[in-house]
């Protein structure tokens, strides 16, 4: 990793430590910060040591900053339609000094084959919006709505624009609410991405998973590998030995 260089905080950021390989990460109370989705996805998709990674809704670019510890000499990117988390983002990248690694895109995940073209990509990865807009209360703050509500995104366009620039064997990588896994399998297929490996991730054991992890290449073969569950927390707010291991960078992959 290049070294760091100074970079301007606004009002409301501040630097959190993302817990591995010394990584940091600029983030706001004001909008939609990372969480665990986000470190679950990155250490379970199917890294290329080489290729093209493209991370959909990137937010402020924490997927493709950790998934830089496991890259090789993969090109990684980032997309992001909100002006200020894209601004965030650029800024999370020169912070940790892997502009030369990773590069991040303002726009919509709609237009990104006008944006890129069809067929570039051997990975892409998204913790895209879990709720359709017409559900559960829609925050006043657009930068919480976007984020967790389908307004401007839903996971049909995700699956949609995926496949097209997706290459042939390419692999999709999503987290999501387990609630939504039929909805993921059936677009998945409609779009000629075949689900091949899946993780449930349960708050608690004997507790329903709340979150599916599941990826999918673009024109494979019908085959599906259900991986072990993944329990958070095993005894009180203790994280399970397995999320330890991935947080303190002793673990470099979920799969």
């Amino acid at each position: 990793m290049q070294q760091p260089v100074h970079v301007p905080l606004y009002e409301g950021e501040r630097i959190d430590d993302l817990l591995t390989h010394e990584l940091k990460i600029i983030q706001s109370h004001e909008v939609f910060c990372f969480s665990m989705d986000a470190v679950l996805l990155a250490r379970f998709a199917s890294v290329p040591k080489r290729g093209r990674v493209m991370d959909l809704c990137t937010g402020n670019g924490a997927i493709p900053l950790i998934m830089s510890t496991r890259s090789g000499e993969a090109v990684l990117e980032g997309l992001e339609i909100q002006q200020r988390l894209y601004d965030m983002a650029c800024r999370n990248i020169l912070l940790n000094g892997l502009e030369k690694r990773i590069r991040i895109f303002h726009g919509d995940v709609r237009e990104a084959v006008t944006l890129f073209g069809y067929g570039q990509y051997d990975l892409i990865t998204c913790n895209p919006p879990y709720l359709p807009a017409a559900n559960g209360e829609v925050n006043e703050r657009d930068h919480f709505a976007i984020a967790r509500h389908e307004l401007l995104l839903n996971l049909e366009d995700v699956i949609r624009v995926s496949s097209q620039l997706l290459k042939n064997g390419g692999k999709l990588a999503l987290v999501h609410r387990a609630t939504r896994l039929i909805d993921i399998v059936t677009l998945m297929r409609q779009y000629k991405i075949e689900p091949k490996k899946m993780r449930f991730v349960h708050p608690r054991r004997h507790a329903e998973p709340n979150m599916v992890l599941i990826e999918g290449m673009r024109n494979g073969r019908p085959e599906l590998r259900i991986q072990p569950p993944l329990i958070v927390y095993e005894q009180g707010e203790e994280y399970c030995e397995e999320l330890h291991q991935i947080y303190y960078g002793q673990r470099d992959s979920l799969a």
